[in-house]
């Protein structure tokens, strides 16, 4: 008797196995992938442990198992690209077809519905691909495909599923089906796996914002980028335009030069973000689709009649939905395409009367606009917000509120409440954020404020909100306001995920 483990053949005496071996080597067995193992395995339990059969064990596993696995032709990676595709950069759709055979079962058509159903996760998946086919000659039957990564035997199907199968009267025999696979049925990933260089990383993932897909390739990936752009055009309906970032951030304005991969020159997208409809030039202003969840948590804390003070506003993402949500906004940014883009975004939204916008400096805003309006605000009752989402420097901007207020003002004041963002590579970033937020502020903020971690960024990197009350000591301190500008950090190369926020 014999039967494959950890890609050995192990050789055992009919007669004189011990039973109780065999669980133990099913145990390791569990732990490999190898299908066709697990397979004979079972075959030998079913002969080891009914002694009546152990006279012809050799006969039941041996030639019989091996033919039906190494003949069967049932690929588990189902499509192995043809090898004249690799280091294409200009796309042929028909290089990548071919032939496979997968595993079928022949299922009557009364009971194909809810056998499909029964067999969900073993059934096929793939784009553009029926999973039921005809029986030629046959009108009563048909043929349901199988995923070949999930079932290569009778025996890999689950107590459940071989259970439905018992039910619905349809015998466990595998049929053999030819299945031509075209470009359009292939992923992404395995397009691009087949073309670019062994070993090299693959990506497929991009951001997308309205019908634009930004990706962010490195630097083996960059003779590959019109043919990667033309797949990720293809395999994503409603994506028309696919860009890369190229050379250096704009630390001003947040925005990045890109090129187009693939698809239209159309900049202007449109997006919807928690029921909030945003229009913009991508090329020129700063965009993170990634951020709707942080929006939608800062503006869950505002209510009605509160204030709004937004001082990197960008094109609107907290302040229109702050509008909307009956906030009186004061919006602020210094890219002029972005001040223009916020204005026309809240004329869509119908939020115009309720937002002011600013095209200023974020310091310059602080100590004009916002020192005007604040004692005004301060005497109410409602609730008066600060955000300062931009992750690179806000934290250093903090200083411009030492001493902005005369002390006249400082009797039963409602003292403004600040959201500010920064990144932090330290190992305890939360303890970073507030350090470096408490130096700007010549205040310390330990344990009077709270810390909230947005994102991972980049591996070691976070992006954090550190939220808190102005404390008085600092908005009336005696001191007098810094005024001159941070200097901008000098432009850099990096990755894109470094520069969002």
């Amino acid at each position: 008797m014999f039967m494959v483990l950890l890609n050995k053949v192990m050789i055992f005496p009919c007669n004189n196995i011990n039973k109780k071996i065999v669980p133990s080597i099913f145990s390791r067995l569990q732990t490999q992938t190898c299908v066709k193992s697990r397979y004979r395995y079972r075959t030998l339990c079913s002969v080891v442990l009914q002694p009546d059969r152990a006279s012809t064990c050799s006969e039941s596993v041996s030639k019989p198992m091996l033919e039906q696995h190494q003949h069967s032709g049932m690929d588990p990676s189902l499509y192995t690209a043809p090898p004249e595709v690799r280091g294409m950069t200009c796309l042929d759709k028909e290089v990548f077809s071919q032939t496979v055979i997968v595993p079928a079962l022949r299922v009557p058509k009364e009971v194909l519905n809810k056998l499909v159903k029964s067999l969900k996760k073993v059934a096929l998946q793939r784009p553009g691909i029926r999973r039921v086919v005809e029986v030629e000659g046959s009108d009563d039957e048909r043929l349901l495909l199988l995923d070949p990564a999930s079932v290569s035997s009778p025996s890999s199907f689950s107590d459940a599923e071989a259970e439905a199968l018992q039910s619905f009267g349809v015998p466990q025999e595998l049929q053999r089906y030819e299945l031509r696979l075209t470009y359009d049925n292939l992923k992404s990933e395995e397009v691009l796996r087949a073309v670019l260089p062994e070993g090299q990383d693959v990506t497929s993932g991009f951001s997308r914002v309205g019908h634009i897909a930004h990706m962010n390739l490195r630097e083996h990936q960059l003779p590959y980028r019109n043919l990667i752009g033309q797949v990720i055009m293809d395999k994503n309906p409603g994506v028309t335009c696919v860009v890369n970032k190229t050379n250096t951030i704009d630390s001003a304005y947040r925005n990045f030069k890109m090129e187009v991969m693939a698809g239209e020159e159309n900049m202007v997208a449109k997006v919807r973000e928690n029921g909030v409809t945003y229009e913009f030039d991508f090329s020129r202003v700063y965009w993170n689709p990634r951020l709707s969840t942080e929006h939608e948590r800062v503006v869950a804390l505002l209510k009605r009649g509160d204030t709004v003070l937004d001082v990197f506003a960008g094109v609107g993402p907290f302040a229109i939905p702050a509008a909307r949500r009956g906030c009186t906004v004061l919006a602020n940014d210094l890219n002029p395409e972005s001040h223009r883009w916020l204005q026309h975004n809240c004329k869509l939204n119908k939020v115009e009367r309720k937002v002011t916008t600013f095209n200023l400096d974020g310091r310059a805003f602080i100590q004009g606009p916002l020192k005007q309006q604040l004692p005004v605000m301060m005497k109410g009752t409602v609730s008066v917000h600060v955000v300062m989402n931009l992750p690179a420097l806000a934290l250093e901007f903090l200083d411009a509120f030492r001493g902005l207020l005369d002390q006249g003002h400082s009797c039963d004041v409602n003292l403004p409440q600040v959201h500010c963002y920064g990144f932090s590579k330290e190992d305890d970033p939360q303890k970073d954020v507030v350090e470096r937020a408490s130096a700007s502020l010549g205040f310390s903020l330990e344990g009077l404020c709270s810390v909230h971690l947005v994102r991972n960024v980049a591996p070691n990197k976070e992006m954090m909100c550190v939220s808190f009350t102005i404390p008085k000591e600092v908005l009336f301190s005696r001191e007098s306001t810094q005024t001159e500008a941070i200097e901008e950090p000098a432009p850099k190369r990096q990755k894109c995920a470094e520069t969002t926020n």
